[in-house]
């Protein structure tokens, strides 16, 4: 029609190649579909919503090897030698000192929490009557603590002594007395040291077993009034007074404190273990067959002696022994 300006005809075909460019153009930006509230391309949108097309990048995926992490934490102590580890860091330690007599002391240090203990009674001392001992308390280690073995250390007096009781997996084997210096294992392992009677057994606790040895050789950081009397702390042999001697301790971390050295005092043993830390003490054994201790590098590895000069192999208490004697056990 004159005057007016033909409006184009846009066929089907045509808007068929329209969607089909849109489509190339839409694929090239990233995406494969315009997409909103409603759906894919085509379908109904919400009122007043836009569709947005991602341009956003993604970086290609890369694999990366992180190093392992480890639990094993080993906390040295100035001071102290790394004697055993455990998984999650040292379990025993050791340092030596010389006492203003002269004489050599080694202290071990046996870590709370890192650390269980066992009682063994020996082949011969103390009697064990009609009781029935368990294979972990016999007078030789067991096969269930060997795997787990850190150490081992003698125990005390014979009962002929008089010096205490002791009590072994809730049996009474020599009556305990009160007032005496005593080692008390529950039954978790767990271990303290303190006077049987004023403090122990606390209420309520799971006590196995307990050694008895003498009066307190320290009590509340302070040595004994009678530790200048080496007639007060066991019978001698030889010349005296400084012979083989060993005690045990506990200090405020709750660590279980040993010494020993072949040529001591009781003053001697009592002020490395205060020096140490120790709060509470016992003397052990004494004379030069019974004081030795061993100690293993790693759980159920070979035990070494660690007393120099001590008279008893590093195995004995893996071959069988007289004499009732303590195992340190792997907690871990």
């Amino acid at each position: 029609m004159a005057g007016k300006t033909a409006c184009p005809i846009v066929t089907m075909s045509t808007l068929a190649t329209i969607a089909v460019v849109l489509t190339v153009v839409l694929t090239s930006c990233g995406s494969s579909a315009v997409t909103g509230p409603g759906g894919a391309l085509g379908g109904p949108a919400r009122h007043g919503a836009v569709p947005s097309i991602s341009t956003k990048t993604v970086p290609p995926t890369t694999t990366s090897t992180l190093p392992p992490t480890t639990t094993t934490t080993t906390t040295e102590q100035p001071g102290w030698t790394v004697v055993s580890t455990e998984k999650i860091g040292v379990a025993i330690d050791e340092r030596t000192v010389t006492e203003p007599n002269g004489g050599l002391v080694t202290v071990i240090r046996f870590r709370s929490g890192f650390v269980r203990f066992g009682l063994h009674v020996g082949s011969q001392d103390p009697p064990v009557g009609s009781a029935t001992i368990p294979s972990d308390g016999r007078s030789s280690i067991g096969p269930d603590e060997a795997p787990v073995l850190l150490a081992a250390f003698n125990g005390g007096f014979k009962m002929a002594s008089g010096a205490g009781g002791f009590e072994l997996d809730g049996q009474i084997l020599s009556p305990l007395l009160p007032g005496m210096a005593s080692l008390v294992i529950d039954t978790d392992g767990s271990a303290r040291i303190g006077v049987w009677g004023l403090g122990l057994p606390l209420p309520g606790e799971q006590v196995a077993s307990v050694r008895q040895n003498l009066a307190p050789l320290v009590t509340g950081g302070v040595t004994s009034p009678s530790v200048g009397d080496p007639a007060s702390w066991g019978s001698m042999l030889g010349p005296g007074p400084a012979v083989p001697r060993s005690g045990l301790g506990q200090d405020t971390q709750g660590d279980i404190l040993y010494a020993a050295g072949m040529s001591l005092v009781p003053a001697d043993l009592a002020t490395a273990l205060v020096e140490a830390g120790a709060v509470n003490a016992m003397e052990l054994d004494i004379n030069p067959e019974w004081v030795q201790a061993d100690a293993a590098p790693t759980a159920g590895t070979p035990l070494s002696a660690l007393i120099p000069g001590q008279n008893r192999p590093a195995d004995q208490y893996e071959l069988g022994w007289t004499r009732d004697f303590i195992t340190v056990l792997a907690t871990h």
